[in-house]
């Protein structure tokens, strides 16, 4: 344990920290029957934290003294400020993270005209953290019409959660949903001090109970290939082949595309799709 760690002060200050909350306030059920104690419970922050409340509870006795990666668990947890984030990397004699602050991504320019190319596939471009950094029409008439999300909310694994047509748009949201996290898990590993990232994180758990679940079992994976079932509201019952490309020129930039297989109703669909969204288009220019 460093020389200038205090474990008892930084014990007695989570306490105090998690007797301030609700478990409301963090997206916590709470049970109808009266609380021993206030705020949450040492269980509850433990859950949060996504460690064990045997773990949480030594380190609030001052038996054990934390990682970086578990302060940083424990600051997003109580919703603690910055100022009382850096209080809690002192009282555990850690130097605290100063996040590296990255250039906003721009969709490489060869991207950019193959997906204007692809007017019969749609498709996507996922930078950072899975934000979705561009797009052609026919994916906006598939999966959401993204332009008119908020650029900081353009996230994929966002759109996911927080759109209530996301959830009826995936015949089996739950399983796509909780391979995004996994996904969200493997970019969490690759930018570990990014603050948007842990926003995001943050944000996610606090109102949504199986993400925050999800979250907390740690799975990963990559994006790569597989197949997804939607119930399109225009083009019907689709299943499609989805597969991620990535750009040679900036790794963290995929092309994620949705194809079908010729002769199915799944390809008709998306010919009556992306003819529809010319149609879209075409009426957009007239207007203009």
């Amino acid at each position: 344990m460093s020389p200038d760690a205090h474990p008892n002060q930084l014990g007695e200050f989570l306490k105090a920290r998690r007797a301030e909350l609700s478990p409301r306030i963090v997206g916590l059920p709470d049970s109808a029957g009266p609380r021993r104690v206030a705020g949450l419970r040492r269980e509850e922050v433990a859950q949060l934290a996504a460690i064990s409340p045997d773990y949480y509870t030594r380190l609030e006795q001052g038996r054990i003294h934390a990682s970086a990666p578990v302060l940083e668990a424990l600051a997003q947890a109580p919703h603690l400020d910055d100022d009382q984030r850096g209080y809690l990397f002192g009282l555990a004699g850690k130097e605290i993270a100063r996040p590296r602050r990255r250039a906003r991504q721009k969709v490489q320019p060869q991207l950019r005209r193959l997906l204007d190319d692809l007017t019969a596939t749609p498709a996507v471009v996922m930078g950072r953290r899975m934000d979705v950094i561009a797009w052609n029409s026919l994916a906006a008439a598939l999966i959401t019409d993204f332009g008119q999300v908020p650029e900081k909310h353009r996230n994929y694994v966002r759109i996911l959660f927080t759109d209530p047509a996301m959830r009826t748009l995936y015949a089996d949201w739950k399983t796509v949903a909780r391979t995004c996290v996994a996904q969200l898990r493997m970019e969490a590993a690759k930018y570990p001090d990014d603050p948007r990232l842990s926003a995001l994180v943050g944000e996610l758990s606090v109102q949504d109970a199986d993400f925050r679940t999800w979250w907390a079992s740690h799975q990963v994976a990559t994006l790569g290939v597989g197949t997804k079932v939607l119930h399109h509201p225009l083009a019907g019952e689709l299943a499609l082949d989805w597969d991620t490309l990535t750009a040679s020129t900036d790794p963290d930039q995929q092309l994620v595309i949705w194809t079908a297989e010729v002769g199915t109703s799944a390809h008709d669909g998306l010919r009556i799709l992306a003819s529809w969204a010319a149609d879209q288009h075409l009426s957009a220019s007239s207007a203009d």
